[in-house]
């Protein structure tokens, strides 16, 4: 199953790096965003009900990563996806932490007990195929144009220095 092999997939080092900077050594070498499609509308909510609808945030990137507290490869990433957050403004990347179970109060509780100052969301509606086709944890990575530029499904190290890279490439343009 598709469980299994992300399991796997965590395992390869090389996996993460070259799948997300991939896209960003693709979007470097054309110097445009013209081959990556506008994201869909998608709209998420956080604990107190504030919405966030992706489709009316340009200007800034999104880090969007689809996950459940009881999927260990989701786990085992958030302490470089709380790293990753750390090196950035909010006002440049805006990072949602979608809880694929919609329960915001067990995931909350689980970014407390482990000091993450990630935001928590859930969908609101249906969340396209094109973000989540099935397997967690899923990143979506959306630039400030309104682009998906990344994708990647599976667990990744978001400290790797290609990866810090392609974001603060990303937020300087």
């Amino acid at each position: 199953g598709s469980a299994k092999n992300n399991i796997n997939q965590s395992d390869n080092p090389a996996n993460p790096q070259s799948s997300v900077s991939a896209k960003a050594a693709g979007n470097e070498s054309t110097g445009t965003t013209a081959e990556f499609p506008p994201a869909p509308s998608v709209v998420f909510k956080d604990g107190s009900g504030r919405t966030v609808d992706i489709s009316k945030q340009k200007g800034k990137v999104l880090f969007i990563n689809f996950w459940a507290t009881w999927c260990p490869p989701c786990v085992q990433e958030m302490p470089s996806i709380s790293e990753l957050k750390k090196q950035f403004d909010e006002k440049d990347i805006l990072f949602l932490m979608v809880d694929v179970d919609d329960n915001y109060k067990k995931t909350s509780t689980f970014m407390e007990n482990n000091k993450y100052e990630l935001p928590v969301y859930t969908a609101v509606g249906s969340v396209p195929q094109e973000f989540l086709s099935g397997s967690i944890p899923t990143t979506v990575i959306i630039d400030k144009e309104g682009k998906v530029v990344g994708r990647h499904e599976g667990a990744a190290d978001y400290m790797n220095p290609e990866i810090v890279k392609f974001f603060k490439e990303l937020t300087s343009k």
